[in-house]
C-alpha cells in the first residue's frame, strides 16, 4: 500500500488498550471449516501488497520471516507493495508453478478499496486468486483486510470488509479475520497510518499462527 494514499484510515486513530488485542484461538475460525496440517518445512507462498512485504519494517520483521520462525515452514514471501488484487492475480500462476506451495495465504485488496476499484471487481480477482491456488493443489488461508471506514477516528477500531467473509463462505476456506484491523488500529504497532512496525508484523503473525492451528494448519 503506497504512502501517499495513506487518508483512509482517517487523520487520527485513538490507542485500543491492550485487552483489545488478545489475538485468540479461534478468531479466525469458520464453523465446518477444517483443514489438513501443513508440514514443517513445507512450502508456504505468501502473496499479498506492501503489509506481506513488510514495509515499515526490516526485510526479518516482515510477517512471513516472523510466521516461518514460528511455524518451520518455509515461507515464501511474495508481497509487493501497490499490487491491487487483479495485479497479485497477474503474477499468481508463475509463482504457484515455481514454488508448487502446500499453502497459498492471500492478504490482499487494500489498495483496490484505496483506489476505490469497484468492489464486485475486487471481490471477483480474490476469489479467482483462490481458486487458482485450490486448483493448483495449495490449501488456502484467506486473510481479511479492513475496510476503509471514518468511523475508526471516533470508534478506536476498523473492521474487515465483508467480500473475504462472502468469499470464504462460498468457497469453505479458512478465514483469519481481524487481524491486520487490530495491528492498524493500534498506533503502537504501526509504521505509519498504513503500515505496521515491526512488532505489529510480529503480532500479526503469532494471530495468525493461532487461527492456524483453530483450523487445523498446523498441530
Amino acid at each position: 500500500m503506497p504512502l501517499t494514499r495513506r487518508a483512509w484510515l482517517g487523520t487520527a486513530l485513538p490507542v485500543i488498550l491492550p485487552a483489545t488485542l488478545p489475538w485468540l484461538a479461534g478468531c479466525g475460525r469458520r464453523a465446518g471449516v477444517r483443514a489438513r496440517a501443513v508440514a514443517a518445512g513445507a512450502t508456504v507462498l505468501a502473496l499479498g501488497d506492501s503489509l506481506t512485504h513488510g514495509t515499515g519494517a526490516t526485510p526479518d520483521a516482515a510477517y512471513p520471516a516472523v510466521l516461518a520462525t514460528l511455524t518451520s515452514w518455509n515461507v515464501v514471501n511474495a508481497g509487493v507493495p501497490g499490487d491491487t488484487a487483479a495485479q497479485a492475480l497477474e503474477r499468481l500462476e508463475p509463482l504457484l508453478a515455481e514454488h508448487r506451495p502446500a499453502l497459498v495465504l492471500v492478504s490482499i485488496g487494500g489498495n483496490d478499496f484505496l483506489r476505490r476499484v469497484d468492489e464486485a471487481v475486487t471481490r471477483q480477482h480474490v476469489e479467482r486468486i483462490c481458486r487458482a491456488s485450490l486448483a493448483a493443489g495449495a490449501q488456502v488461508l484467506l486473510i481479511a483486510v479492513p475496510r476503509p471506514s471514518l468511523a475508526v477516528a471516533v470508534t478506536g477500531s476498523l473492521t474487515d470488509h465483508d467480500l473475504y467473509g462472502e468469499i470464504a463462505g462460498a468457497l469453505q476456506l479458512p478465514l483469519h479475520r481481524q487481524g491486520w484491523a487490530e495491528v492498524l488500529a493500534d498506533e503502537r504497532l504501526r509504521a505509519d497510518r498504513i503500515h505496521a512496525n515491526a512488532e505489529g508484523y510480529a503480532a500479526f503473525a503469532r494471530g495468525l499462527v493461532a487461527t492456524a492451528r483453530a483450523v487445523g494448519l498446523l498441530a
